[in-house]
Order: C-alpha cells, then structure tokens, then sequence
C-alpha cells in the first residue's frame, strides 16, 4: 500500500483507549456527545452498549475497549460516544463508539504516516490504515469501514431497527 493510499485527507479526530491513541479520519465523524444514558438492548453481542436517541434516530452504540479485547470501558466525566458514518451496501449508517476521551483534531502529513504493521498471517490489523506518529508517540489511524465485520454490522443494525 502507498503512503498516498494510506491519506485521503490529514484531518483526524485522536481519541484514548486506556494509554494508546487512536483516531479516525475527521470526515467520517459526525459529531462527538457526552455519554450518557444508553438503553440495552437483550441478547446483543457484549460490545454493544445499547442504543440511543439522536434526534429521533435509534444509534447502536459500540464499546471499543471490548471491540479491541481491552475489557470494558468505566464511565468517567471524559467518556464519550463518536458518532460515526460506515457505509454498508448502498447504505450509509450511523454507529456510536464509546471511547474513554477525545484527544483532539489533528493534522498528519503523510511523511508522519507509515503502513501498518506486519505481524504475520494469525493477526488481523486490516482495520488499520496506517500508523501515524506525532512527536515520539504513535497513533492508530482506524479505517471505519473494516473495523467492523459485516456479520457485526448486520447485527448493530438489527439490534437498532
């Protein structure tokens, strides 16, 4: 993959999960809200929260530490929930992702971008756009439409409907 492949744009919207620093690609977020309450949803996979309302719409909301195998998020005043844009088919839906902080917006030139890391055939890193570094810290620029399975997606959608 190129480094020109890897960077549509150079904005992104950083946030925490415990120590490590991820981000998503500033275009794909819709907005960032508080995290609030959010209304289970029975016989769901454990990394979906619940569903909320945003502005009469139902959102799925995803636990990302749980989606990442890093145990589940403890509310805090900086947990939030981004929401997200992620075309499936033809359609495009929203998905909230609870995540412990919002970092910030940042600018990465592709020269502070390298392709992710090879770590043999058992590991799948595919929802991994690329590495991006920012002083001597690293960032894990997500790619929104692999993070999830379609199988995953399918059942967000129908736990939402």
């Amino acid at each position: 993959m190129e480094k020109r492949e890897l960077l549509e744009t150079n904005q992104y919207l950083a946030f925490k999960l415990e120590d490590e620093v991820f981000a998503f690609d500033i275009s794909r977020v819709k907005e960032v809200l508080e995290f609030d309450t959010v209304t289970r949803v029975p016989q769901t996979p454990e990394m979906m929260k619940g569903v909320i309302n945003l502005r009469g719409s139902v959102v799925p909301v995803i636990d990302m530490r749980i989606k990442f195998g890093m145990g589940g998020i403890e509310k805090t005043v900086n947990t939030v929930i981004i929401i997200i844009e992620i075309d499936m088919d033809s359609d495009s839906t929203m998905i909230g992702v609870l995540v412990d902080s919002v970092k910030e917006v940042m600018d990465l030139d592709s020269e502070h971008i390298e392709p992710p890391p090879t770590i043999g055939t058992q590991l799948n890193t595919d929802f991994i756009r690329g590495m991006g570094k920012q002083g001597s810290q690293f960032v894990i620029i997500l790619d929104i439409e692999k993070i999830f399975s379609s199988e995953e997606l399918e059942l967000v959608q129908q736990a939402s409907e």
